[in-house]
């Protein structure tokens, strides 16, 4: 290129809305960086001479001051050391302090909204606590909001959830009839995966959250809820399709449905057909309940 092309602002549009529909959403830095070059070696260190070594001749290099003269030295100040705020057992502890004395959705809400313990919040723009009905008799919990649900405050409200929407009017059932909500109740950074200690700190929240549900059937979407809720560590291919329990701390049986997540079905639309087959377990299952 020999000269720089104006500015288009069409063309700008268009590359962050692409960019957007990609889940970019955070520019780390302004040029690019080779991740794969190799490091510059660092600059060799000066052998200091040994105490008692005399300088030549015409030389004039100073030798080592005495200890006299260090004592007049300016005292040689360390910079404090900064540690990563990392969740430990306390805030976890905490949580399920939390957690424990919620007595209502309401209260467990604030209490979610006010506990500070998950770095997660930090990067968050809002608490994805739950949508729909508490008092369906289905309720439906996912692994962490996105960057849709992140911005409305809401789980499944994007391409995943208008997937879902239509999967859960297959059975006749729609966002009044079904309570949904998620492991996480905010958004990771980058919709990375979140950590085993924040899934643990997290998991007190939706705990309590199904207990106070208290739904007749639980539908597990995707891996990560299903191991966290379930206590497995099975892969959702092989718990798929199959009943399991959940049990609260209060010892009550909820059947479960793991089945597979809608982000997943969007990218391997060919099993759609299976999770049509658990859906439907779930529809005879609220029959044979009544």
């Amino acid at each position: 290129m020999t000269a720089a092309s104006p500015i288009n602002r069409q063309d700008l549009a268009d590359l962050l809305a692409f960019y957007a529909s990609a889940g970019v959403d955070e520019a780390l830095e302004d040029q690019p960086v080779n991740r794969f070059a190799e490091a510059p070696k660092p600059a060799e260190r000066a052998v200091a001479p040994p105490a008692d070594a005399v300088a030549p001749p015409g030389s004039t290099s100073t030798s080592r001051p005495e200890p006299a003269d260090r004592a007049n030295l300016p005292p040689v100040t360390r910079a404090p050391l900064i540690t990563a705020a990392v969740p430990d057992e306390a805030q976890a502890a905490l949580a399920r302090h939390l957690a424990t004395t919620a007595t209502t959705l309401d209260e467990l809400r604030q209490h979610m909204a006010a506990f500070d313990g998950c770095n997660l919040k930090a990067t968050a723009k809002n608490l994805v606590f739950a949508d729909g009905n508490p008092e369906a008799a289905v309720m439906l919990v996912g692994e962490a909001p996105g960057r849709d649900e992140d911005i409305e405050g809401l789980p499944f409200v994007g391409r995943s959830g208008r997937l879902l929407d239509r999967m859960l009017a297959a059975i006749g059932l729609d966002r009044t009839s079904a309570y949904i909500a998620n492991v996480i109740p905010w958004r990771p950074p980058g919709n990375r995966t979140p950590t085993p200690h924040e899934t643990e700190i997290c998991r007190p929240f939706i705990e309590r959250q199904i207990e106070l549900v208290n739904p007749k059937v639980l539908i597990n979407l995707g891996g990560p809820s299903a191991k966290t809720l379930l206590n497995t560590s099975e892969g959702i291919l092989r718990l798929r399709g199959n009943w399991r329990v959940h049990t609260t701390a209060s010892g009550i049986a909820i059947p479960a449905m793991p089945t597979l997540h809608p982000a997943y079905l969007l990218r391997t639309p060919a099993h759609k057909k299976l999770a049509w087959r658990d859906f439907l377990e779930v529809k005879a299952k609220l029959r044979a309940l009544g």
